[in-house]
């Protein structure tokens, strides 16, 4: 009885061993890390406080603490490419001298 039972299951076995291999199934992707919040970079040149000047008139602009760290000019005029993260540059329209954008450097 002993040795039906170990052909029998010696005999599964080599059928089984006999089989077509399953498909592996598509890999599971992982999900999708959420995106990194942006940090804000620094505001090394008091950006923030004059953010609201942005569509103003240049008669806005208020006088400036250390004109030295403040440039303000025309967005079509010639400037200096030296770079100052400290410096505050506030850029106007020449025709219609409206404040256009305000940035570091």
């Amino acid at each position: 009885m002993r040795a039906r039972i170990l052909i029998g299951l010696l005999g599964l076995s080599l059928v089984a061993g006999c089989a077509a291999p399953s498909k592996p199934g598509k890999p599971v992707a992982p999900a999708p890390a959420a995106p990194k919040p942006r940090a804000e970079p620094p505001d090394t040149c008091g950006l923030r406080a004059v953010k609201s000047l942005v569509g103003q008139p240049r008669s806005a602009i208020p006088v400036p603490v250390n004109p030295a760290l403040r440039r303000v000019t025309c967005t079509r005029c010639v400037q200096t490419q030296d770079y100052n993260p400290r410096r505050l540059n506030i850029y106007y329209d020449a025709d219609t001298g409206v404040i256009e954008r305000v940035a570091c450097g």
